[in-house]
């Protein structure tokens, strides 16, 4: 893998200067695994539902915005739907987070009881891309990271894919994210982890502080 030195010389600055702030988020995505409740870990997957093609601050701050509320764990399609005005497909996504509430907090076999007790990280991504209606792996991996089960997979939205092209690891974006092509994406961003002496979990807020000048969730 030949690799765009200039590309690589910024990223290490970047990971240089955000290391610290990096490691702090990360040990505290590792503490909501070790100790969340249900409710903690739905808000976390909720968030992950609302993120595909909108801006994931925004998301964020409907998240709160329903807590404080008290709309997200009991509120209404309606009332649910009323505060993701600033999200995109928000009637599709408030179907989807509602239906994935029902699943999550129901007594047989809920998706809360599945994350419990699969062991896997590499399972329980596919488990939950198959099971709750707007999460692939992307989200799924996205939900995994936020709660302290990412260490070696990859979130492969459109930053990442951009610093991967900008690099030289892939040559285009791909037409689609099939599981296979998702695999074999995640496989050379696993080396390019290696390469760069960064780890997985820590190259995907690397490039998202490249790209914002910030760290976030």
């Amino acid at each position: 893998m030949k690799l765009d030195k200039k590309i690589v010389k910024e990223i290490k600055q970047v990971y240089s200067k955000f290391k610290k702030q990096i490691e702090s988020r990360l040990n505290s995505f590792k503490k909501i695994g070790e100790n969340a409740s249900a409710e903690e870990l739905f808000t976390e997957l909720a968030f992950c539902i609302l993120t595909p093609q909108s801006k994931a601050k925004l998301c964020w701050e409907a998240i709160l915005e329903m807590q404080k509320k008290d709309i997200l764990l009991k509120g209404t399609k309606k009332e649910i739907n009323k505060e993701l005005q600033k999200v995109r497909f928000k009637n599709k996504k408030t179907e989807h987070l509602v239906e994935a509430r029902n699943k999550f907090f129901c007594d047989s076999n809920s998706i809360y009881s599945n994350i419990k007790k699969t062991k896997s990280p590499l399972e329980l991504r596919e488990y939950l891309a198959k099971n709750i209606k707007g999460i692939g792996w992307k989200e799924a991996s996205h939900f995994l990271r936020n709660i302290g089960l990412g260490t070696d997979i990859a979130i492969l939205d459109r930053h990442i894919l951009k610093n991967l092209i900008e690099l030289g690891v892939l040559e285009e974006y791909p037409k689609n994210l099939s599981e296979k092509k998702y695999e074999e994406i995640e496989e050379k961003m696993k080396k390019l982890s290696k390469d760069l002496n960064i780890p997985m979990d820590t190259l995907d807020h690397v490039f998202w502080a490249k790209e914002t000048g910030e760290v976030f969730k």
